[in-house]
């Protein structure tokens, strides 16, 4: 690996960092510790430091030169409500909470890449760092969005990266086009008519129509979405009565969607709602849906794509850098951000060794390897788009 030298010598530093941000995980539009730190270290390495972008959100400014060229870069910094079962001394500190997705990875990269830049300044023109809040289904790209954050902050192009365990340190996948699905979280609300358990017959059964609109909606997928394009419909709570024998007036179900596509993504909604309110009907009971769509399809720019895939290229061999990776069913709102600027996401290496298990587990942990690797990603990712003229 090509790892940029002044970032190497960072590595144990940025192996602080990480594990500072590990042991005080903090949930979405809450990161103000996580945003504090960040701060300081970006105004310690001379970076203008621009506070409460979408909320608990910032963004650092680096300019050098005259062009009048600019690229972001960014990284996610909230935690997920997760009781963690790791026993390492940098586990968290705050009971419940946890940082099981790589954020404190995905930040402390991109601090590393600040401070190496901030220090060389091999470029020409603004990098805008680029540090969100609540990327976990709550909004922090839209909230940044909506507080401007590309006409404060113009960028010509944006690059964010992703931990992905299972595919070895050192290595990179990078996808032109369709990454990462769009997601969306639903509820339907059914409202029948309660009795006593004893006597079906003088009510409306919520659980009996909700089972009915359950099964059902299995066939959006298998009967609905043209068979060369994909999604996913799951529920994932159902929620009706607290006794015995009482048939109860209402019943919840919730779940996700996921598709690569709006297109798609509309077509289970407007089916979606077909079916509840339908089959709800038919029993003499009511349903509302409600839809929310939560993630954009992650579609890289393609030109963007080859130009992320070369600067990886470079730092760990064209041999270790996948470009055509299988598609992700999650989903990641950096999709907003490139609905509106050109540029590509990519995932580096978590590791495949004992111990390397999935995001969202209680047992997980960001590999400090990457650190610098990463780091050299955003490094050389600046150096390569502002290169000065000449």
């Amino acid at each position: 690996m090509r790892i940029v030298p002044e970032i190497a010598d960072q590595h144990a530093e940025m192996t602080g960092w990480r594990r500072d941000i590990h042991a005080h995980p903090e949930l979405g539009f809450q990161e103000n510790r996580t945003a504090d730190m960040v701060a300081a270290k970006l105004e310690s390495f001379g970076i203008e430091v621009h506070r409460g972008v979408g909320k608990t959100g910032l963004v650092g400014v680096l300019k050098q030169g005259n062009s009048a060229r600019s690229i972001g870069l960014r990284a996610d910094m909230d935690a997920l409500p997760i009781l963690e079962e790791n026993g390492f001394d940098h586990a968290s500190r705050n009971k419940g909470v946890m940082h099981a997705c790589g954020h404190d990875g995905h930040t402390t990269m991109l601090l590393g890449a600040a401070k190496y830049l901030a220090a060389t300044r091999r470029f020409d023109g603004t990098v805008n760092f680029i540090f969100q809040p609540a990327e976990e289904g709550l909004g922090g790209a839209l909230a940044m969005l909506e507080d401007g954050l590309f006409d404060r902050f113009p960028c010509d192009s944006i690059f964010g990266m992703h931990n992905r365990p299972r595919l070895p340190v050192g290595r990179f996948a990078v996808r032109s086009g369709p990454m990462m699905a769009g997601g969306a979280f639903f509820d339907i609300d059914i409202t029948g008519k309660g009795a006593h358990g004893a006597r079906p017959e003088t009510g409306i059964d919520t659980l009996l129509v909700g089972v009915q609109i359950a099964s059902t909606l299995q066939t959006i997928v298998s009967r609905n979405v043209p068979p060369l394009q994909t999604a996913v419909l799951s529920i994932t709570q159902f929620h009706a009565g607290d006794a015995y024998n009482v048939i109860p007036q209402h019943a919840r179900l919730s779940g996700t969607v996921r598709a690569f596509s709006k297109e798609v993504m509309a077509m289970v909604e407007a089916n979606m709602r077909r079916i509840a309110e339908s089959t709800a009907a038919a029993f003499g009971a009511s349903a509302r849906v409600d839809f929310r769509v939560n993630f954009a399809p992650t579609i890289n720019d393609p030109e963007q794509a080859a130009f992320a895939a070369s600067i990886c290229d470079g730092l760990v061999g064209a041999d270790r850098v996948d470009r055509e990776p299988p598609l992700i069913m999650a989903s990641e709102d950096f999709s907003f951000m490139l609905e509106q600027r050109p540029g590509c996401y990519i995932n580096i290496g978590n590791g495949d060794g004992d111990g390397a298990c999935e995001v969202h587990n209680p047992a997980y942990d960001f590999n400090d390897e990457s650190l610098p690797l990463g780091a050299s990603f955003f490094a050389r990712a600046v150096e390569a788009k502002l290169a000065p003229a000449g």
